[in-house]
Protein backbone atom coordinates (compact mmCIF):
# COMPACT_ATOMS: atom_id res chain seq x y z
CA UNK A 1 0.00 0.00 0.00
CA UNK A 2 1.32 3.43 -0.96
CA UNK A 3 -0.13 6.77 0.11
CA UNK A 4 0.11 9.98 -1.93
CA UNK A 5 0.00 13.08 0.27
CA UNK A 6 -0.94 16.19 -1.71
CA UNK A 7 0.00 19.41 0.12
CA UNK A 8 -0.79 22.86 -1.30
CA UNK A 9 1.67 25.48 -0.05
CA UNK A 10 1.21 29.23 -0.06
CA UNK A 11 3.46 31.40 2.14
CA UNK A 12 3.97 28.76 4.86
CA UNK A 13 7.69 29.11 5.60
CA UNK A 14 7.03 29.11 9.35
CA UNK A 15 5.54 25.60 9.40
CA UNK A 16 6.99 23.85 6.34
CA UNK A 17 9.91 22.08 8.02
CA UNK A 18 7.79 20.71 10.84
CA UNK A 19 4.82 19.58 8.74
CA UNK A 20 7.14 17.77 6.31
CA UNK A 21 8.90 16.03 9.20
CA UNK A 22 5.55 14.94 10.64
CA UNK A 23 4.34 13.59 7.29
CA UNK A 24 7.55 11.66 6.64
CA UNK A 25 7.45 10.22 10.17
CA UNK A 26 4.17 8.38 9.47
CA UNK A 27 4.92 4.62 9.33
CA UNK A 28 3.50 4.01 5.83
CA UNK A 29 5.06 4.04 2.37
CA UNK A 30 4.25 7.45 0.93
CA UNK A 31 5.09 10.18 -1.53
CA UNK A 32 4.67 13.83 -0.51
CA UNK A 33 3.60 16.03 -3.41
CA UNK A 34 4.10 19.70 -2.46
CA UNK A 35 2.43 22.17 -4.82
CA UNK A 36 3.69 25.69 -4.23
CA UNK A 37 0.98 28.14 -5.21
CA UNK A 38 3.14 31.18 -5.98
CA UNK A 39 4.64 31.74 -2.52
CA UNK A 40 6.56 34.98 -1.99
CA UNK A 41 7.91 34.35 1.54
CA UNK A 42 10.73 31.91 0.79
CA UNK A 43 8.58 28.76 0.91
CA UNK A 44 9.75 27.77 -2.58
CA UNK A 45 13.38 27.86 -1.52
CA UNK A 46 12.60 25.76 1.57
CA UNK A 47 10.77 23.22 -0.59
CA UNK A 48 13.76 23.01 -2.95
CA UNK A 49 16.02 22.23 0.02
CA UNK A 50 13.63 19.62 1.40
CA UNK A 51 13.33 17.95 -1.99
CA UNK A 52 17.11 17.58 -2.06
CA UNK A 53 17.07 16.04 1.44
CA UNK A 54 14.19 13.59 1.12
CA UNK A 55 13.55 11.39 -1.94
CA UNK A 56 9.87 10.97 -0.97
CA UNK A 57 9.19 14.65 -1.74
CA UNK A 58 8.14 15.93 -5.15
CA UNK A 59 7.79 19.70 -5.61
CA UNK A 60 5.51 21.24 -8.24
CA UNK A 61 5.52 24.99 -8.83
CA UNK A 62 2.47 26.93 -9.93
CA UNK A 63 3.31 29.88 -12.25
CA UNK A 64 1.36 32.25 -9.95
CA UNK A 65 -1.06 32.15 -7.05
CA UNK A 66 -4.03 30.22 -8.44
CA UNK A 67 -5.75 28.93 -5.30
CA UNK A 68 -5.96 25.79 -3.19
CA UNK A 69 -8.28 23.96 -5.59
CA UNK A 70 -5.97 24.59 -8.54
CA UNK A 71 -2.98 23.34 -6.54
CA UNK A 72 -4.86 20.22 -5.49
CA UNK A 73 -6.00 19.55 -9.04
CA UNK A 74 -2.41 19.53 -10.23
CA UNK A 75 -1.10 17.45 -7.33
CA UNK A 76 -3.88 14.88 -7.63
CA UNK A 77 -3.11 14.40 -11.33
CA UNK A 78 0.50 13.60 -10.41
CA UNK A 79 -0.30 11.12 -7.61
CA UNK A 80 0.69 7.46 -8.06
CA UNK A 81 -0.21 5.94 -4.67
CA UNK A 82 -3.08 3.58 -3.94
CA UNK A 83 -4.71 6.30 -1.83
CA UNK A 84 -4.57 10.11 -1.89
CA UNK A 85 -4.93 12.37 1.15
CA UNK A 86 -5.08 16.16 1.27
CA UNK A 87 -2.71 17.75 3.79
CA UNK A 88 -2.61 21.46 4.63
CA UNK A 89 0.82 22.93 5.35
CA UNK A 90 -0.23 24.92 8.42
CA UNK A 91 -0.09 22.27 11.21
CA UNK A 92 -3.82 22.46 11.95
CA UNK A 93 -4.09 18.73 11.17
CA UNK A 94 -1.86 15.97 12.53
CA UNK A 95 -0.34 13.49 10.01
CA UNK A 96 0.08 10.96 12.84
CA UNK A 97 -3.63 10.22 12.31
CA UNK A 98 -3.16 8.88 8.76
CA UNK A 99 -3.37 5.22 9.91
CA UNK A 100 -6.79 5.87 11.49
CA UNK A 101 -8.02 7.58 8.33
CA UNK A 102 -6.73 4.76 6.13
CA UNK A 103 -8.40 2.04 8.23
CA UNK A 104 -11.80 1.85 6.46
CA UNK A 105 -10.07 2.01 3.05
CA UNK A 106 -7.60 -0.76 3.84
CA UNK A 107 -10.43 -2.91 5.18
CA UNK A 108 -12.24 -2.59 1.85
CA UNK A 109 -15.23 -0.82 3.45
CA UNK A 110 -14.82 2.69 2.05
CA UNK A 111 -13.97 4.59 -1.12
CA UNK A 112 -13.59 7.94 0.68
CA UNK A 113 -12.87 8.79 4.32
CA UNK A 114 -13.50 12.20 5.89
CA UNK A 115 -11.61 13.13 9.04
CA UNK A 116 -14.17 14.84 11.26
CA UNK A 117 -13.10 17.49 13.77
CA UNK A 118 -16.41 16.96 15.59
CA UNK A 119 -16.31 13.22 16.24
CA UNK A 120 -14.28 11.42 18.88
CA UNK A 121 -12.35 12.69 21.87
CA UNK A 122 -9.21 14.17 20.32
CA UNK A 123 -7.96 17.60 21.48
CA UNK A 124 -9.31 20.70 19.73
CA UNK A 125 -8.06 24.24 20.08
CA UNK A 126 -10.84 26.65 21.10
CA UNK A 127 -11.12 29.48 18.56
CA UNK A 128 -13.79 31.37 16.62
CA UNK A 129 -17.47 30.87 17.51
CA UNK A 130 -18.80 32.20 14.20
CA UNK A 131 -16.44 29.93 12.27
CA UNK A 132 -17.98 26.93 14.02
CA UNK A 133 -21.49 28.22 13.27
CA UNK A 134 -20.56 28.75 9.61
CA UNK A 135 -19.05 25.28 9.37
CA UNK A 136 -22.17 23.73 10.91
CA UNK A 137 -24.43 25.59 8.48
CA UNK A 138 -22.33 24.62 5.45
CA UNK A 139 -22.28 20.98 6.55
CA UNK A 140 -26.06 21.07 7.10
CA UNK A 141 -26.61 22.51 3.62
CA UNK A 142 -24.25 19.93 2.16
CA UNK A 143 -26.19 17.12 3.82
CA UNK A 144 -29.48 18.52 2.52
CA UNK A 145 -28.18 18.69 -1.07
CA UNK A 146 -26.32 15.35 -1.01
CA UNK A 147 -28.52 13.28 1.33
CA UNK A 148 -25.44 12.33 3.36
CA UNK A 149 -25.06 12.70 7.13
CA UNK A 150 -21.57 14.16 7.43
CA UNK A 151 -20.55 16.01 10.57
CA UNK A 152 -17.70 18.02 8.97
CA UNK A 153 -17.91 18.71 5.24
CA UNK A 154 -15.24 21.43 5.33
CA UNK A 155 -12.53 19.24 6.86
CA UNK A 156 -9.14 19.23 5.14
CA UNK A 157 -8.56 15.53 5.81
CA UNK A 158 -10.21 13.62 3.01
CA UNK A 159 -8.70 10.34 1.80
CA UNK A 160 -9.64 8.73 -1.51
CA UNK A 161 -8.87 5.70 -3.60
CA UNK A 162 -6.58 7.26 -6.20
CA UNK A 163 -8.32 5.91 -9.30
CA UNK A 164 -11.68 7.21 -8.06
CA UNK A 165 -10.37 10.68 -7.22
CA UNK A 166 -8.49 11.05 -10.50
CA UNK A 167 -11.70 10.22 -12.39
CA UNK A 168 -13.51 13.17 -10.78
CA UNK A 169 -13.00 16.48 -12.64
CA UNK A 170 -12.10 19.27 -10.20
CA UNK A 171 -13.19 22.71 -11.38
CA UNK A 172 -12.88 25.02 -8.36
CA UNK A 173 -9.65 26.97 -7.99
CA UNK A 174 -9.95 28.19 -4.40
CA UNK A 175 -11.60 26.85 -1.24
CA UNK A 176 -14.66 25.73 -3.21
CA UNK A 177 -12.87 22.39 -3.58
CA UNK A 178 -14.47 21.06 -0.37
CA UNK A 179 -18.16 21.46 -1.31
CA UNK A 180 -17.47 20.59 -4.95
CA UNK A 181 -15.76 17.29 -4.18
CA UNK A 182 -18.38 16.42 -1.55
CA UNK A 183 -21.25 16.84 -4.03
CA UNK A 184 -19.40 14.89 -6.70
CA UNK A 185 -18.67 12.07 -4.27
CA UNK A 186 -22.38 11.90 -3.41
CA UNK A 187 -23.38 11.90 -7.07
CA UNK A 188 -21.18 8.85 -7.63
CA UNK A 189 -22.80 6.92 -4.78
CA UNK A 190 -19.39 6.20 -3.26
CA UNK A 191 -18.95 4.54 0.12
CA UNK A 192 -18.07 7.35 2.54
CA UNK A 193 -16.86 6.93 6.13
CA UNK A 194 -15.99 9.46 8.82
CA UNK A 195 -13.42 9.06 11.59
CA UNK A 196 -12.74 11.44 14.47
CA UNK A 197 -9.55 13.52 14.34
CA UNK A 198 -7.91 16.19 16.49
CA UNK A 199 -7.66 19.81 15.36
CA UNK A 200 -5.08 22.46 16.17
CA UNK A 201 -6.68 25.52 14.60
CA UNK A 202 -4.75 28.74 14.09
CA UNK A 203 -5.74 32.41 14.20
CA UNK A 204 -5.62 34.93 11.37
CA UNK A 205 -2.55 36.44 13.04
CA UNK A 206 -0.92 33.01 12.77
CA UNK A 207 -1.69 32.81 9.05
CA UNK A 208 -5.24 31.48 8.63
CA UNK A 209 -6.43 32.41 5.12
CA UNK A 210 -10.06 31.32 4.67
CA UNK A 211 -12.67 34.08 5.12
CA UNK A 212 -16.37 34.86 4.86
CA UNK A 213 -16.21 35.27 1.08
CA UNK A 214 -15.08 31.65 0.84
CA UNK A 215 -18.16 30.67 2.85
CA UNK A 216 -20.38 32.44 0.33
CA UNK A 217 -18.56 30.65 -2.49
CA UNK A 218 -19.09 27.33 -0.70
CA UNK A 219 -22.86 27.88 -0.70
CA UNK A 220 -22.73 28.75 -4.40
CA UNK A 221 -20.73 25.59 -5.13
CA UNK A 222 -23.16 23.38 -3.23
CA UNK A 223 -26.07 24.72 -5.30
CA UNK A 224 -24.15 24.78 -8.59
CA UNK A 225 -22.77 21.24 -8.52
CA UNK A 226 -25.94 19.76 -7.04
CA UNK A 227 -27.85 21.08 -10.05
CA UNK A 228 -25.33 20.49 -12.85
CA UNK A 229 -23.49 17.33 -11.79
CA UNK A 230 -25.03 14.13 -13.21
CA UNK A 231 -25.41 10.97 -11.19
CA UNK A 232 -22.54 8.60 -12.05
CA UNK A 233 -22.47 4.86 -11.43
CA UNK A 234 -20.25 3.98 -8.46
CA UNK A 235 -16.81 2.62 -9.27
CA UNK A 236 -15.81 0.82 -6.10
CA UNK A 237 -12.79 -1.42 -5.75
CA UNK A 238 -11.27 -3.65 -3.10
CA UNK A 239 -8.39 -2.30 -1.06
CA UNK A 240 -4.96 -3.67 -2.06
CA UNK A 241 -4.65 -5.37 1.32
CA UNK A 242 -8.16 -6.81 1.13
CA UNK A 243 -7.46 -8.23 -2.34
CA UNK A 244 -4.34 -9.98 -1.10
CA UNK A 245 -6.18 -11.41 1.90
CA UNK A 246 -8.93 -12.74 -0.38
CA UNK A 247 -6.36 -14.51 -2.57
CA UNK A 248 -4.69 -16.07 0.47
CA UNK A 249 -8.01 -17.24 1.85
CA UNK A 250 -8.82 -19.05 -1.40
Amino acid sequence: MKLSVVMPVYNERGTLHEVVQRVLAVPVELELICVDDGSKDGSREILAELQQQFPQIRVLLQPQNMGKGAALRRGIQEAVGDYVIVQDADLEYDPAEYPVLLGPLEQGKADVVFGSRFLGGGPHRVLYFWHSVGNWLLTLMSNIFTDMNLSDMETCYKVFRREILQAIPIEENRFGFEPEITVKIAKRRLRVYEVGISYWGRTYEEGKKIGWKDGVRAVYCLVKYSLKEPVVAAQTAQAPGATARARNAS
